[in-house]
């Protein structure tokens, strides 16, 4: 208990599945954790899952203003900024050929411009604290390619190149931040689980059965690694793509 005691989080996407399970467990861990997101209801029910060490913040992730905004009521409300989880995101369905222009540019200003955003006035935040950790939600789609989802795996190779930019830059500013990025290949979440079933609502039934493939995982897994990421434990892992695969970028594949 207690790896990032004192720390101040702020969790985009924070409303359900990864982004709930990342500020449930932050804050387990002693952090304060800010939960961003644009769905008030279910951002302020997570909030009242973690008891007394949260509060919510209504954000569009691309919306400049509306990051501005946050950042400096963190700042104003808790004097400091430690850690940023860049967890929100979105995904559509589509080939190159099939992908519209419309579905590009919202899928890519949620992941890319979003990611950009964040990292852009949360840095100056953080350096002023002394330092922090930003973690980046990528894919393992950034790896390797999904030739069925082209706006959602550009987006997530530009979060991968992103962060390293970021680790460089913030290396040699010496401004004690660190910058890493984490590539799952399959989480149990409400995005995901109705992407692959291609139904509103999924049973549990629907989320054993995709299960079964071997590469979804739960989204505790992530919590795990961003704990890490956020922590002192890592104070030299920068600019890490880290993976939760379950080994399905090793080529050849391992047919198992």
């Amino acid at each position: 208990m207690g790896r990032v005691a004192g720390k101040v989080a702020l969790v985009t996407g924070g409303a359900s599945g990864m982004g709930r399970a990342d500020a449930q467990l932050l804050a387990a861990e002693g952090a304060t954790v800010v939960v961003a997101d644009l769905n008030v209801e279910e951002g302020e029910a997570t909030v009242a899952s973690i008891a007394d060490n949260a509060v919510f913040m209504r954000l569009n992730v691309a919306d400049e203003e509306n990051w501005k905004t946050v950042i400096a009521d963190i700042i104003k409300q808790f004097g400091k900024l430690d850690i940023l989880v860049n967890n929100a995101g979105i995904i559509a369905l589509g080939t190159i050929v099939d992908t519209t222009l419309e579905s590009w540019r919202l899928v890519n200003s949620v992941n890319s411009d979003g990611v950009f955003l964040g990292c852009k006035h949360a840095i100056p935040a953080m350096a002023a604290s002394g330092g922090g950790s930003i973690i980046n939600m990528s894919s393992v789609a950034a790896i390797h390619g999904q030739s069925f989802v082209a706006a959602y795996t550009a987006s997530k190779g530009a979060v991968r190149a992103l962060t390293k930019n970021i680790a460089m830059y913030c290396k040699e500013q010496k401004n004690g931040i660190r910058c890493n990025s984490i590539h799952p290949d399959g989480v149990k979440t409400p995005m995901v689980v109705k992407v692959a079933t291609g139904k509103e609502t999924a049973t549990q039934e629907d989320i054993d059965e995709i299960g079964k493939f071997g590469n979804m995982c739960e989204p505790e897994d992530i919590a795990n690694l961003v704990l890490y990421l956020a922590s002192d434990e890592s104070r030299f892992v920068n600019g890490a793509e880290m993976l939760i695969d379950n080994a399905s970028t090793i080529t050849p594949p391992l047919g198992v």
